[in-house]
């Protein structure tokens, strides 16, 4: 329990559950509430790697696009 919450504390993002760390081929996912599930994506949101469903990878895929600008060093709230 406590290597989640290392993984949850150190999140660039976390979504529904699922938290974003960006690494040097994009960004590792995992879900925050089943830890076997995870998938790594490119910056274009490209499957690297994954143990996830198709139907998980599309959900993923989704918060990654419509979430992706906060990821982005540049993001600001003007």
């Amino acid at each position: 329990m406590n290597e989640i919450k290392n993984i949850a504390d150190n999140a660039d993002m976390i979504v529904n559950g699922y938290a974003f760390t960006k690494c040097d081929m994009g960004y590792r996912v995992l879900n925050l509430n089943n830890p076997h599930n995870s998938i790594l994506i490119s910056t274009s949101g490209e499957t690297l790697e994954t143990t996830m469903d198709d139907i998980e990878i599309s959900i993923v895929a989704d918060y990654y696009k419509n979430n992706k600008k906060f990821l982005e060093e540049e993001y600001t709230d003007a």
